[in-house]
């Protein structure tokens, strides 16, 4: 007998299907024809959809979609099964699908559903997400997200819809590890280097290699740095921060080296320079120089050539030999002041230079501490809403 039968609208209002023998085979004629049936009905009319979703993990998501066929149904002691497997093709399925997808839907493929005797339609599916979310990664990598899938048919407007939302929340173990303790002691180390004497150690090469290191750090840590999302990441902030006082660093190890080594060409220290440096920079570092060697000083030497003179002495052929005796002495004298004045110049800038370093090794302390506890009380604050 044919399967499919014309017949009209009119006619199919409810239809109970009758089975010629109590086997799944019978049933499945049955309902194939009353599907051929179904055909010339109205589709005007509206189908109710229910459709849950399980988020088993993030990638994958099981969807179960429930419908009824009107007019559909059979006994369950005649047909011999309360529930059948029909293939897709076979059946009308709603076009219900997510709006956030990005790619092409490589979901595992589903050939059948399943009908009961009451006319009601299970299609499981599982569905591969690839969906996009607007990401707050300002609070890397203790960010949380929230995110929605949003399931629906194309073709109906928004009523037919229904939002599913999801919090993120990231794993930050393996970004702390990997990115925070090694960025802290490589900071740790170039905070410490402020320690080795600039005059018998090469400090700038020290720091150049710890600048170095740090970019080859950074840059084989980009991977694990997010690059999509909204707003820039504190955490790389922190990272540049970090880097800037390196240079910062590294730039006043060289004027303090400058300082140490070639302070003997320098003019002598203005007043003013030496007044705010020696004094009151000096008191807030906690650095008292002493700057008054003994020497001779040129008033002591006149002195001193005066009394020679002031002698008694007769006039004889020595004369001519103390006279030349008072000219080497005043050049002797000459030359010492010079020398004299030349060290005192020098170690006025030296000590100028090491309490420039100990004032700026302070200045560092400071802004790298209030630059982490800014940091960490960001992201606790953020944890905490």
């Amino acid at each position: 007998m044919p399967l499919c039968q014309h017949a009209s609208p009119a006619w199919i209002l409810h239809i109970v299907t009758m089975c010629w023998t109590v086997s799944e085979y019978s049933l499945f004629y049955s309902v194939i024809a009353f599907f051929c049936l179904l055909q010339q009905n109205n589709f005007n009319d509206s189908f109710i959809v229910r459709a849950v979703c399980l988020l088993e993990y993030f990638v994958f998501v099981c969807v179960f979609k429930k419908w009824n066929i009107q007019g559909l149904s059979w006994d369950e002691k005649e047909c011999g099964t309360s529930k059948v497997s029909i293939s897709r093709e076979k059946l009308w399925i709603p076009d219900i699908s997510i709006s956030e997808f990005m790619e092409e839907d490589k979901s595992p493929k589903t050939f059948y559903v399943h009908l009961n005797n009451h006319g009601q339609v299970t299609d499981d599916k599982p569905v591969r997400v690839d969906s996009f979310c607007k990401l707050d990664i300002y609070t890397f990598p203790f960010d949380i997200q929230n995110c929605t899938m949003t399931f629906g048919p194309y073709l109906h407007t928004g009523k037919s819809q229904f939002i599913i939302p999801f919090i993120l929340r990231r794993r930050p173990i393996l970004y702390v590890v990997n990115l925070l303790l090694p960025s802290c002691f490589l900071i740790t180390l170039d905070l410490f280097s402020f320690l080795l004497p600039p005059a018998t150690t090469d400090r700038s090469a020290f720091k150049m290699t710890l600048i170095l290191g740090y970019t080859v750090f950074l840059l084989i840590m980009n991977d694990l740095l997010p690059v999509t999302g909204h707003g820039t990441p504190l955490l790389n902030v922190f990272f540049s921060i970090s880097l800037a006082l390196m240079v910062a660093s590294l730039l006043e190890t060289i004027f303090i080296t400058n300082i140490q080594f070639r302070s003997d060409n320098y003019v002598p220290v203005p007043h003013w320079l030496s007044v705010l440096v020696l004094r009151y920079l000096a008191a807030i570092v906690l650095l008292y120089p002493e700057l008054n060697p003994s020497i001779i000083s040129s008033k002591d030497l006149h002195s001193v050539c005066s009394n020679i003179q002031s002698e008694q002495i007769n006039p004889d052929a020595s004369m001519e030999e103390l006279r030349k005796l008072s000219k080497g002495v005043a050049v002797i004298r000459q030359h010492l002041d010079r020398h004299f004045e030349g060290t005192r110049t020098s170690r006025e800038w030296q000590m100028i230079g090491i309490i420039i370093d100990r004032l700026l090794f302070g200045l560092y302390i400071i802004f790298i501490t209030i630059s982490f506890l800014i940091v960490v009380i960001i992201w606790v604050t953020n944890n905490i809403k």
